[in-house]
């Protein structure tokens, strides 16, 4: 069972796990709990391995990872969130290399998805769903290379489908892709999100994961000739 909880200062998190899973690594909280806001560092206690810190940059970032993520399986473990008397991530004093594996510092991580200027992610945080929002791809990525990917990772596609391209202010299409993909459950799908973002591709480019607005994927209609 995964518990997180907010720091009276209001943008801390603490993390409990019930069982301890290998899986559970500071980068895969990194990653999960950076969907909903900037995470600046990250502790699994030395001590006790069930036991996490998170902490956020905004307290309404924090906000949101509880709301969103409280009660949600992850590595067939629940996760839920309570109060924390830790004012911040406090790095390891000494070079211990386990310990120090165990704390990571992601202040100048450049996978942030909230600090950069004019960026819209802000708008468009949901909870976890089964479809997955993916961006940042070339046209030259195929739906096939996609499908074979989450696959060869474990996860089961369930249905696929590609956004319309956009046009910029000038009248030109985006020449960035973004597409859906739902998976078979909410778990794989937070599974995903960890394993899949920052994903480099054939076409050089990094994937950006993220949970879509719509749990399923709907069908668009058929235009008639």
């Amino acid at each position: 069972m995964i518990t997180t909880s907010l720091l009276t200062c209001s943008f801390f998190l603490f993390l409990y796990l019930v069982t301890h899973s290998k899986r559970v690594t500071p980068h895969s909280l990194f990653t999960l709990f950076g969907v909903y806001g900037d995470v600046s560092r990250v502790k699994i206690m030395y001590n006790k391995r069930d036991t996490a810190l998170i902490q956020f940059t905004e307290a309404t970032q924090a906000q949101l990872a509880i709301q969103y993520l409280n009660g949600k399986v992850l590595y067939d473990k629940p996760m839920r969130i309570n109060l924390s008397k830790h004012a911040y991530v406090q790095m390891p004093r000494d070079s211990a290399e386990e310990e120090t594996h165990l704390t990571q510092d992601y202040s100048e991580s450049k996978l942030h998805r909230y600090n950069r200027p004019g960026s819209h992610n802000a708008r468009n945080i949901f909870p976890p769903s089964p479809t997955l929002h993916l961006s940042n791809m070339l046209p030259s990525l195929t739906e096939v290379e996609l499908r074979g990917s989450f696959g060869n990772a474990g996860f089961t596609v369930v249905n696929f489908q590609w956004f319309r391209a956009r046009e910029n202010e000038m009248g030109k299409r985006d020449q960035r892709q973004m597409a859906l993909m739902e998976l078979a459950s909410v778990e794989q799908a937070m599974e995903a999100v960890i394993a899949m973002h920052d994903y480099e591709t054939s076409d050089g480019n990094h994937l950006r994961v993220t949970f879509a607005k719509n749990p399923t994927i709907t069908p668009r209609p058929t235009v008639p000739y």
